[in-house]
C-alpha cells in the first residue's frame, strides 16, 4: 500500500478537509473496508506566514517546506502534497529538491480545466496567489487565460481570507460579496470558469457553479489526484 505525506497546517481548516476527503474518496473507490495510509506533518502556520507575507523570503519558504517534506519521507511517505495554494509559489524548486515526488495543486487544476474545455478562468485566492506567476505560467502553457479581480477586490479577498476563512469563520455577507466579485469577472472578462485558488475558499463557496460559471474546487481536485496515486499499482 502506498502512503501519502501531507504538509498540513497551512492552514488547519483545509488540512481537516484533506484528511476527511482523502478517506471518503479512497473508501468509495476501494470498497473493501480498508483505509488509506496517510502521514500528516502539520507545520506551524505563523512561521510560514512570517517568511512569506512579512519578509517575502521565498528561499526561507522553500527551506521551511523542504524540512517538512523530509519528515514525511522519513516517516515512510511515497509521495507528498501541500494542503495550500499559496506555497506553490516555490513548488518547482521544492519539487526539484524534494526526497519524494510531489503532486502540484496548480497542475491538477489545469488538467481539470483542460478536460472541461475551459479557455478563460477567473482566479481567487490570497494576494500572493492572485498576483503571482505560478498559476499563469502553468495555465498559459495550455493556452488557458486567467483573470483576477481589480486591486481593491484583491485586498478584500485577501483580508477576508486571512482574518476569517483561515480560522474557519464563514459569514453570509462575505459569501455574498465573493459571488458579486465572480459576477464582475464574468461581466468584465467573460470568464467561463472560476478557480478557487485557496483551499479554504470551498468552505464558503460550496456551490458547484454560479450564474453559469463552474467552480474548480482545488481541494477536491487535489484530493482526487492524491487518491488516484494511492490506488495505483
Amino acid at each position: 500500500m502506498k502512503t501519502v505525506g501531507i504538509i498540513g497546517g497551512i492552514g488547519p481548516e483545509s488540512t481537516l478537509e484533506y484528511y476527511r476527503q482523502i478517506i471518503a474518496s479512497y473508501r468509495r473507490q476501494k470498497q473493501d473496508g480498508s483505509y488509506p495510509s496517510i502521514v500528516i506533518n502539520s507545520v506551524p502556520l505563523d512561521k510560514l506566514l512570517d517568511c512569506l507575507m512579512v519578509r517575502n523570503d521565498l528561499v526561507a519558504v522553500t527551506d521551511y517546506l523542504l524540512a517538512g517534506v523530509q519528515k514525511l519521507a522519513d516517516a515512510g511517505a511515497d509521495f507528498g502534497a501541500l494542503t495550500a495554494n499559496t506555497p506553490h509559489l516555490v513548488f518547482d524548486e521544492l519539487n526539484r529538491r524534494s526526497p519524494i515526488p510531489l503532486i502540484s495543486i496548480v497542475e491538477t487544476a489545469c488538467e481539470s480545466a483542460r478536460a472541461m474545455g475551459l479557455k478563460h478562468l477567473g482566479l481567487l485566492g490570497t494576494r500572493p496567489t492572485m498576483q503571482g506567476r505560478f498559476y499563469p505560467d502553468v495555465f498559459n502553457r495550455e493556452g488557458i487565460a486567467l483573470s483576477v479581480p481589480p486591486p481593491d477586490e484583491q485586498t478584500y479577498i485577501h483580508d477576508k481570507y486571512m482574518s476569517e476563512l483561515i480560522h474557519g469563520i464563514v459569514l453570509p455577507e462575505t459569501h455574498e460579496r465573493l459571488l458579486q466579485i465572480v459576477d464582475q469577472l464574468r461581466d468584465l472578462h467573460r470568464i467561463d470558469g472560476l478557480i478557487l485558488g485557496g483551499t479554504e475558499l470551498p468552505l464558503i463557496l460550496r456551490e458547484a457553479s454560479h450564474n453559469g460559471i463552474p467552480f474548480l474546487d482545488t481541494t477536491k481536485l487535489h484530493v482526487e489526484r492524491i487518491v488516484v496515486r494511492l490506488l495505483s499499482s
